[in-house]
């Protein structure tokens, strides 16, 4: 019998969930790029894989919870020399706080973790007491805690605070709680496919699926190519450029190529560019699988030469992606204020060279994932003062499906993951500007 069948049933998960959480903690990697390259995490099959995704997932979502709550049950912090015990705490206490796991499976196999780390086993006891009163205590404290507050770091806290008030502040914090929902976009006959797949139609025409529907393959439609995933707000700036069939639009910062199916399936003439050869690769392959035609270039934005111009250009700029982080809740801990100015010096270079590829007449949609002004309005408020050649096309509710809670009295798109889309709430944070030039 192997060494891996002889561990008791759920060890496994639980020690590759410590291990993710490790290099999202202290080796600073996106969850994302763990889950392809863990070798604890790729060993798992199945319910074990989806557990240890789902554990790691809770402990980063919750972590601010998590620390507080284990703080009332420890006299004092455990020293660095005691290995992985701070983090077999933390996801035990996902486990007792956030997830239906049952008390004696989740402290025994803690306990189990611990002894078979040279350094947590001497606080093996430690760990079983703390989580002892956890799992008795623990949901009682955490009911008196400000969730939304503690689970988000100061400077992003106010930086949602100066930019839109605290009330909306403590909404988007608060939808970072929950799970992303997992929406889709199709080719067309969106009704038809809403109705065969079970889900919600959403008034933009994005497909919201059933919480659960997790293995997408099985699902009608997926091997014939009808449809891809793509959260609600990440389908709207494409929707800016209008009529675009028998156009050239160059969507630049392409890749994994959401928009850039949107652009094919709407009939226009698509070049996508984007530098990373993974992502390019990913997005060649979802093509292929959409039977879309699209010219796809690996290159540097700021390399792209100016004699070819195009009809639209889309640019997905690089961002901090906050508005992502209920989807994404490793980023909390990965991005920080320093970043921001480089990503805002980058975004500043882009969005210039992008206008000298956009032929007069021409619409330039740009676009983040992000929820700081710094990298939407104000980016395109810079350019503006710096291109006469450029003015603000105004966004209406009629681009957005009448979505009118996703425009600005400036004409802006600004998605909030607080929002509703209909009746259906939540989604990404997104911001969006549509610029012709003259």
């Amino acid at each position: 019998m192997s060494a891996a069948k002889q561990e008791k049933p759920g060890l496994l998960a639980r020690r590759a969930a410590i291990s993710l959480l490790q290099g999202v903690t202290l080796d600073q990697q996106p969850l994302d790029q763990l889950l392809e390259t863990n070798a604890e995490f790729r060993l798992l099959e199945g319910r074990d894989r989806s557990f240890a995704h789902a554990l790691v997932a809770s402990s980063l979502r919750h972590g601010g919870e998590i620390k507080t709550v284990l703080g009332k049950f420890l006299t004092k912090p455990l020293p660095r020399s005691s290995g992985m015990a701070v983090d077999i705490l933390t996801i035990a206490a996902a486990q007792l706080l956030f997830m239906e796991v049952s008390p004696y499976a989740a402290i025994d196999l803690s306990v189990n973790l611990a002894k078979q780390d040279k350094k947590a086993q001497h606080f093996s006891g430690l760990i079983n007491a703390v989580l002892r009163k956890v799992s008795t205590d623990g949901k009682a404290v955490r009911e008196n805690l400000d969730g939304a507050r503690l689970n988000t770091p100061d400077w992003l806290w106010e930086q949602w605070v100066a930019a839109y008030g605290e009330e909306a502040a403590r909404d988007i914090a608060a939808s970072h709680l929950n799970e992303a929902p997992l929406d889709i976009s199709v080719k067309d006959k969106p009704r038809h496919w809403a109705e065969l797949l079970k889900g919600e139609l959403l008034p933009t025409g994005t497909i919201r699926l059933r919480s659960g529907d997790s293995n997408l393959q099985e699902l009608p439609g997926f091997s014939e190519g009808q449809w891809w995933v793509q959260d609600a707000a990440s389908a709207l700036p494409a929707k800016l450029l209008g009529d675009i069939a028998g156009k050239s639009v160059l969507d630049l910062c392409a890749a994994p190529g959401g928009k850039t199916a949107q652009l094919a399936s709407a009939g226009a003439i698509v070049t996508a560019v984007d530098d990373s050869v993974t992502r390019m690769n990913r997005m060649r392959e979802n093509l292929v699988r959409l039977k879309l035609q699209v010219t796809a270039l690996l290159a540097d934005v700021l390399s792209l030469p100016t004699d070819t111009l195009y009809d639209n250009v889309l640019l997905d700029a690089p961002c901090s992606a906050t508005g992502t982080i209920r989807r994404h809740p490793d980023l909390v801990y990965l991005k920080s204020p320093q970043q921001l100015a480089g990503l805002v010096n980058l975004q500043q270079k882009m969005l210039s060279h992008a206008a000298r590829l956009v032929k007069p007449g021409g619409r330039l949609v740009y676009c983040t994932c992000s929820l700081s002004p710094l990298e939407g309005e104000r980016q395109v408020f810079n350019f503006l003062r710096a291109h006469e050649e450029f003015g603000l096309s105004a966004i209406v509710p009629e681009d957005l499906a009448q979505q009118a809670q996703f425009t600005t009295p400036a004409g802006l798109m600004r998605c909030l993951p607080s929002m509703a889309v209909g009746k259906s709430p939540g989604l990404d944070g997104f911001f969006a500007a549509r610029l012709e030039r003259r």
